[in-house]
């Protein structure tokens, strides 16, 4: 009896491109979602995983008044020093490694056959989520349609995510890495179902 191919899919795209309604709509068609920012995010929470090496590597001011990361704070400091960065991804990835493949095992067990490693910077991470991934796929839209999405559900100033933009791969980049890309742009809701729909279909969801 032969065993049935297990398809894991790295799914990216850049702040306010739809990435995350994307993952919801796979989800819906039967995949299982690992969110890599959720997992992330989990470890510099309050009590996080990651916190007491962050207190330790970039001092108490990157813990907020509730044990969690100060954002704000360590983006500022990545702003001004690729090397925190550097550091800050050192103390996090293997973390977000290991967890995630917790979690894929799991889904697998569960009896599910397409994984959907939803990633930010998947890009950016260069080969370490290539290398995990059967195939990429892109959410994609033009840098004026990312602002205004991003503005109408953070309230964050223009210039603020301009400078969220510039630190992400460029759409060019992304592009380049992608094997396949959802357009999301001038689309409602049933539109960009059909097309997540016609992916799923690809992969036998």
């Amino acid at each position: 009896m032969n065993t049935p191919h297990i398809w894991r899919l790295g799914l990216t795209g850049g702040i306010g491109s739809g990435k995350s309604t994307v993952a919801s709509m796979l989800a819906v068609k039967g995949a299982a979602v690992i969110d890599a920012d959720a997992i992330s995010r989990s470890f510099t929470a309050p009590g996080g995983r990651a916190m007491a090496a962050i207190a330790q590597t970039f001092g108490p001011q990157m813990v907020d008044a509730q044990g969690a990361m100060d954002r704000q704070a360590m983006r500022q400091a990545v702003f001004q020093n690729p090397q925190a960065k550097q550091k800050l991804e050192a103390i996090i990835h293997p973390l977000v490694s290991q967890i995630t493949a917790e979690q894929a095992q799991a889904a697998v067990q569960s009896g599910h056959r397409v994984l959907v490693f939803d990633v930010p910077l998947l890009v950016e991470s260069g080969e370490r989520w290539r290398k995990q991934v059967d195939r990429v796929i892109v959410v994609d839209c033009d840098a004026e349609t990312q602002r205004q999405r991003v503005m109408a559900r953070s309230g964050l100033a223009a210039e603020e995510i301009d400078r969220i933009i510039a630190l992400q791969a460029s759409r060019a980049q992304r592009l380049a890495c992608a094997d396949l890309v959802i357009l999301n742009q001038g689309l409602n809701l049933s539109q960009l179902e059909s097309k997540v729909a016609q992916v799923a279909a690809d992969f036998g969801l």
